[in-house]
């Protein structure tokens, strides 16, 4: 999802992240050895480019990273979390309701479709750990009740 981290004070990058639910189970990526912030895990998603609008770099990000089309999606969750670093984002997390293609791994090291009671034992970008701990409490009925945000 978050390619290079450099320190930039000041500037806050804009985050997607899709969150993909199927047979009860999330999909969540485990980031390249390569990458920044290497084997952490994320959902999957990126950066959104200047004069993108978020649905359209979800939809690139999702192209590029699993090979799917997304149809449908919602916002649902947004934060803001400042690394140590000192770089921040702002991130935008989305419930993809429908998409078309069969997921495949293209960039990460690994992908998994976990359990959502299962999801803190995984080493999660402390950006998405707010997230994650309120998925992992209400598990697929609450996160696909979720009401979408506005904007």
């Amino acid at each position: 999802m978050i390619r290079q981290m450099r320190n930039q004070p000041g500037r806050t990058i804009e985050v997607v992240a899709g969150l993909i639910c199927k047979d009860g189970r999330l999909l969540i990526c485990q980031r390249d050895s390569k990458a920044a912030f290497p084997l952490k895990w994320e959902f999957p998603g990126g950066k959104v480019e200047k004069a993108e609008l978020f649905e359209d770099a979800l939809r690139r990000e999702l192209q590029e990273e699993l090979r799917i089309q997304i149809d449908e999606a919602e916002k649902i969750w947004q934060c803001e979390h400042r690394y140590e670093t000192g770089f921040q984002v702002k991130l935008s997390f989305f419930r993809i309701r429908k998409y078309r293609g069969d997921v495949n791994n293209m960039v990460f090291h690994q992908i998994v479709w976990a359990n959502f009671a299962e999801l803190l034992q995984f080493d999660f970008l402390e950006g998405d750990l707010a997230l994650v701990r309120e998925l992992a409490v209400i598990g697929e009925p609450g996160f696909l009740a979720m009401p979408p945000l506005q904007g």
